[in-house]
C-alpha cells in the first residue's frame, strides 16, 4: 500500500526525495580535514580525533574554530589570513572562542532548544575563570575538560565529562602536585574520593546520579563550597537529613564555630559508608567531641544501643521466618511485614541527625513491635510444623499397627485352617 506517502507521490519519488534531503544535511567540503587526514603523526591526529566530534556530526568544519577557507584545496588560500585563518588559539582565548556559539541562544536553539547558554558567564565566576582573567594560562579551560577536536556529548560514555569519567578528568590537574603547587591546594582529593561511598555507587553500582566533583563544586562555575553552604550542598541529595540537622542543637553550635557541618562527621571527599559504629564504640565519631560521661556522649551511646537492638531483633525475626519458610510453612505475610521493620530501622538511623533520643526511639519502638510480632509468627509456624509432624508420626504408627494386626490375623486364619 502507498497510502503511507503524501498524496500524488510515488514510492520511488518519495525515496528519492528522502535521499536528496539526507544529502542536503551532509557536511560540506572541508579541505582542512581532507588534507590533514592524509598526513602522519601530530598533523594527522586532529583530523582523526575530529571524526568522533559532536561538531562534525552537526556539520561544522575546522574553519568554524580556526578560520580559513574550507572550500579551497590550495593550502595558501585555505590558511590565508585574508579568509580569517587564525590557527591555534591561545589558551586564554579558548572560552571566548567557544562562547561565540555556546552563548548565542538563537544559534544553539537550532541544535538543542534546551541547551544552556550561560556556561561562559558561569565560567567567569569560577576559580578557574577568575585566574584566567588575571592572565593565568595554567588553569582549566573548556578544552581541558571537554577535549579539543574529539569533543563528545556529555551523554557519551567516552566523553571526559561523562559522570563516570569526570573525577579522573578533574584529577589530571588536581592530583598533579607539581601543577597545583603554585595554588597551595591539596592533591589528595581524587585518591580520597576513590575510597568514598559516592564513588562506589557510581563505579560499581552504575548509579550515574551519584555525586562526582561537579555535583558539589559545580561544573563551569566550579568553586569550593563555602563553609556555610556545605549542608545545603549535601542536602540536595540528603534532603531529610538536612531538615533534621537544621532543627538540631548541632546546627547553631557548628554555625558559631564556622565548621563545615556535614564534613565534621562524614569528611568531604573520602565519605565512607555510614555504620552504627559512628555513634558508639571505640572509633565513634561522636566521641571526638563528646566524652562518654557527657550528655552528648550518653545520648549517642543510647541511640546506638537502640538501633543495634532493633537490628538484632530484625535479624532474629528474619532467621526464624526463613526457618519456617524452608520447612514448608506459610509465613509470607510476616516476611512482607519485615519490610516495615527495616524501614523503621532506616528512619531511626536517619533520625540520628536530629541528635535527640526521642527522634530515634520512636521508629525503633515501632520497628521492635513489628519484629516481635513477626518473630512470634515464626515461632507459631514452627510449633504448627512440629504438631503436624507429630500427627503424621502418630498416623503412620497407627497405620503400621493396623497393618501388623491384619498380618497377624491373616497368619492366625491360615494356621486355623491348616
Amino acid at each position: 500500500s502507498l497510502d503511507i506517502f503524501p498524496a500524488g507521490v510515488s514510492a520511488m519519488k518519495y525515496a528519492l526525495l528522502l535521499l536528496l534531503l539526507a544529502a542536503a544535511r551532509l557536511p560540506g567540503k572541508d579541505s582542512c580535514l581532507e588534507c590533514h587526514s592524509k598526513m602522519t603523526g601530530d598533523l594527522q591526529t586532529p583530523a582523526t580525533a575530529f571524526q568522533n566530534s559532536v561538531h562534525l556530526q552537526h556539520g561544522f568544519t575546522c574553519a568554524d574554530c580556526h578560520g580559513g577557507d574550507p572550500n579551497s584545496d590550495d593550502p595558501d588560500t585555505a590558511m590565508s589570513k585574508a579568509h580569517g585563518f587564525a590557527g591555534v588559539p591561545v589558551r586564554t582565548a579558548v572560552p571566548k572562542l567557544c562562547a561565540r556559539c555556546h552563548s548565542d541562544p538563537n544559534f544553539m536553539r537550532k541544535y538543542n532548544p534546551s541547551e544552556r547558554v550561560d556556561q561562559n558567564a558561569e565560567y567567569a565566576t569560577s576559580v578557574h575563570g577568575q585566574h584566567l582573567a588575571k592572565g593565568d594560562a595554567r588553569v582549566a579551560t573548556c578544552i581541558d575538560c571537554h577535549g579539543v577536536h574529539d569533543i563528545r556529548t556529555t551523554r557519551d560514555p567516552l566523553s571526559p565529562v561523562y559522570p563516570l569519567n569526570l573525577p579522573k578528568t578533574c584529577a589530571q590537574c588536581h592530583a598533579d602536585a607539581a601543577h597545583m603547587a603554585p595554588y597551595k591546594i591539596p592533591t589528595d582529593q581524587y585518591a580520597n574520593y576513590l575510597k568514598s561511598v559516592h564513588w562506589e555507587e557510581l563505579s560499581k553500582r552504575g548509579d550515574l546520579s551519584a555525586p562526582n566533583c561537579a555535583t558539589c563544586h559545580g561544573n563551569h562555575g566550579a568553586k569550593p563550597p563555602a563553609v556555610s553552604s556545605v549542608a545545603a550542598v549535601c542536602g540536595t541529595c540528603h534532603v531529610f537529613e538536612e531538615q533534621l540537622f537544621d532543627k538540631s542543637p548541632h546546627q547553631p553550635a557548628f554555625a558559631a564555630m564556622s565548621t563545615g557541618t556535614c564534613v565534621v562527621c562524614h569528611s568531604n571527599h573520602a565519605i565512607l559508608k555510614t555504620s552504627d559504629q559512628l555513634l558508639g564504640g571505640k572509633n565513634a565519631v561522636c566521641g571526638e567531641c563528646h566524652d562518654a560521661d557527657s550528655a552528648g556522649g550518653k545520648t549517642a551511646a543510647q541511640a546506638a544501643g537502640l538501633i543495634q537492638d532493633l537490628q538484632n531483633r530484625i535479624v532474629a525475626a528474619d532467621a526464624i521466618l526463613e526457618q519456617a519458610r524452608t520447612s514448608g510453612m506459610e509465613v509470607s505475610e510476616a516476611i512482607l511485614r519485615q519490610t516495615d521493620a527495616r524501614q523503621n530501622l532506616v528512619k531511626a538511623r536517619a533520625n540520628v541527625h536530629a541528635f535527640a533520643i526521642e527522634a530515634v526511639s520512636q521508629p525503633v519502638e515501632a520497628g521492635l513491635a513489628i519484629a516481635a510480632e513477626d518473630y512470634r509468627a515464626g515461632e507459631a509456624a514452627l510449633r504448627e510444623k512440629n504438631i503436624r509432624r507429630m500427627g503424621l508420626a502418630i498416623s503412620l504408627a497407627a497405620i503400621l499397627l493396623t497393618m501388623l494386626g491384619l498380618w497377624l490375623i491373616i497368619r492366625w486364619l491360615h494356621g486355623a485352617g491348616a
